[in-house]
């Protein structure tokens, strides 16, 4: 058995049992889950930081850390004491315009100043702002529901889309260059999978997915889209510093950002659609 599949495996028996089991423990509005993505996002904003080391310039490893998970720790914050998630946004402002003084503060030279501020500012983005709607989400009236079939579209997208590539997939690879290996069955399958578990959440849960099927088909197509579209920005940023994967601290699956990555450009997407779409 491959190394690929056992992977898989694991994330099926282990994995996604227990992020579900986090999501369902919501004592003091999912404090355990807020912990866990404020320490992810440091942890992944730690590996995006030493990958953008191997073209650019960069500012302070400890700042841009900080910077970044200071923004779903404000979220882990606002569930503890009942602030508005609005603060989110603010402490994220905040936490770009801080690198940006420290710059204008600590430079001798400035051929590196731009380097400097568009990394920062991008890692800050993509690993504490990003990945912040996951703590987002739960702040809805029914988080628990919501949470596991956000997680369960993303996961069943993944999986789908794996299955189908290396069924159907042998002749049509090749068409992405940032991933040569993803092929149009495996997009097609992705698809499928993130439809199907929302489908079937309509099924199970159908007082709070009210309304037409059409509105969680296209729930799960757009969370489809943006977790494949996340999955090849990753590989993007890794095949630009020439890595393998992101890092070394999951055991078979890279890099924490290796595992997040398709979550973190989604749950944004899936946050402001299913406010509009249900009206939570």
């Amino acid at each position: 058995m491959s190394s690929k599949v056992i992977s898989r495996l694991m994330v099926f028996f282990v994995g996604l049992p227990a992020v579900i089991c986090l999501v369902w423990f919501n004592q003091m509005n999912h404090l355990a889950l807020h912990v866990v993505v404020t320490l992810l996002a440091v942890a992944a904003a730690d590996e995006l930081f030493n990958m953008f080391r191997h073209n650019f310039k960069t500012q302070n490893r400890v700042l841009v850390d900080i910077c970044s998970g200071l923004v779903p720790l404000s979220t882990l914050l606002c569930a503890v004491f009942g602030w508005p998630v609005i603060i989110t946004v603010y402490v994220f402002v905040c936490a770009v315009l801080l690198c940006y003084s420290i710059e204008v503060v600590s430079a001798k030279t400035f051929e590196d100043s731009n380097s400097h501020l568009i990394t920062s500012t991008t890692i800050i983005f993509y690993c504490g702002f990003l990945f912040s709607f996951l703590s987002r989400m739960t702040f809805f009236e029914h988080s628990q529901q919501l949470l596991i079939l956000f997680l369960v579209m993303v996961f069943f997208c993944d999986s789908f889309a794996w299955l189908f590539g290396n069924l159907l997939g042998k002749n049509n690879k090749g068409f992405i260059k940032a991933s040569p290996n993803k092929s149009i069955a495996g997009f097609i399958g992705g698809f499928f999978g993130s439809v199907l578990a929302g489908v079937l959440a309509y099924k199970i849960w159908p007082q709070i997915f009210t309304g037409p099927v059409y509105k969680i088909i296209i729930l799960g197509v757009l969370t489809a889209f943006t977790s494949i579209v996340g999955d090849l920005v990753e590989s993007v940023f890794k095949r630009s510093s020439e890595c393998k994967d992101s890092g070394t601290l999951i055991p078979g699956r890279g890099g924490v950002l290796d595992s997040i990555d398709s979550i973190v450009f989604s749950a944004p997407v899936f946050y402001l659609t299913v406010t509009r779409l249900y009206a939570l």
